[in-house]
């Protein structure tokens, strides 16, 4: 069985997108829809923009989007799924190519999406860490002791965790987890503490997004990140979108589900090769390419 991964923030680099916008016409015109929806050229910054341009979160998340999205609209009858799934903002990618959402609703939704995310960052200072060789449990009990706020954010992949709140309290837990024999504990380049209940503004002003946008029944089931389990029901599907800003991103226990209901093959569509790279840590026998 194939299932479909779909990459989050992070994963975006200059140039992308620019050869399919300029050797597919279907491509091409998606591109355009894209950048009058939006009311900014977004593609002249994925093509022929800097690192800073593609780093601004309003532009990170609608590119990286798009990237993917059009990449799969572009395999036609080839992009037939049996499953998919999306790391954090990749799950507004997986839900549009299954199907639940329209291209249009979709990307309206992510560059809602990424200006409230930047709106709550700019309302109090808040970062993310990555810990590095350490148990999930022992994470989870370091941030339970810390004051402040701190949360265990993305489980990538065994031995790789992010963690998410105040600084001072990131900072604190990055102590603690060095001296509990962390290989590394390093704070991220993020512009805030996603998916911590620092980003509740946010969560509550995309609520609203979502609840005024229509869902469809996917093609197939969607691995959504705040259970790690398949989701059909629209209804289901839009509660879980709305808690997943400040939800953890359970990626490993989404993989290790997948590969459980039949997974057989993991195909990353979009910038970058990082979910190829997780999904073959926690199970290294799975099947795993991209298209880029």
């Amino acid at each position: 069985m194939k299932a479909y991964v779909f990459p989050g923030q992070g994963a975006q680099f200059v140039g992308m997108g620019k050869e399919i916008y300029d050797n597919n016409p279907e491509a091409k015109e998606l591109f355009e829809r894209a950048n009058d929806i939006l009311g900014f050229r977004i593609t002249d910054l994925m093509h022929a923009g800097t690192d800073e341009d593609l780093r601004q979160t309003k532009v990170t998340q609608p590119a990286i989007f798009l990237h993917s999205v059009i990449l799969a609209k572009s395999l036609g009858e080839e992009f037939k799924p049996d499953m998919v799934a999306g790391h954090s903002l990749g799950e507004f990618s997986a839900l549009v190519t299954a199907g639940a959402l329209n291209f249009d609703d979709g990307l309206r939704l992510v560059a809602a999406r990424a200006m409230a995310m930047q709106k709550a960052c700019e309302i109090k200072p808040s970062t993310m860490a990555a810990v590095i060789a350490l148990p999930d449990e022992t994470v989870e009990e370091i941030c339970a002791k810390v004051g402040g706020i701190v949360v265990c954010a993305n489980y990538n992949c065994p031995g790789q965790l992010v963690i998410s709140g105040d600084i001072d309290a990131v900072e604190a837990a990055c102590e603690a987890a060095k001296a509990a024999g962390a290989k590394r504990a390093l704070r991220l380049n993020v512009g805030g503490a996603f998916h911590s209940p620092c980003m509740e503004p946010a969560r509550a002003e995309l609520a609203e997004a979502i609840d005024h946008t229509k869902f469809s029944v996917p093609v197939c089931p969607v691995y959504q990140n705040v259970d790690a389990l398949p989701h059909t029901d629209p209804a289901e599907i839009k509660g879980n979108l709305i808690a997943q800003l400040t939800a953890p991103v359970r990626w490993t226990q989404t993989i290790r589900n997948m590969i459980a209901d039949g997974a057989t093959e993991f195909i990353e569509i979009g910038p970058g090769k990082v979910l190829q790279g997780l999904v073959g840590k926690i199970d290294r026998s799975a099947a795993v390419s991209g298209l880029q």
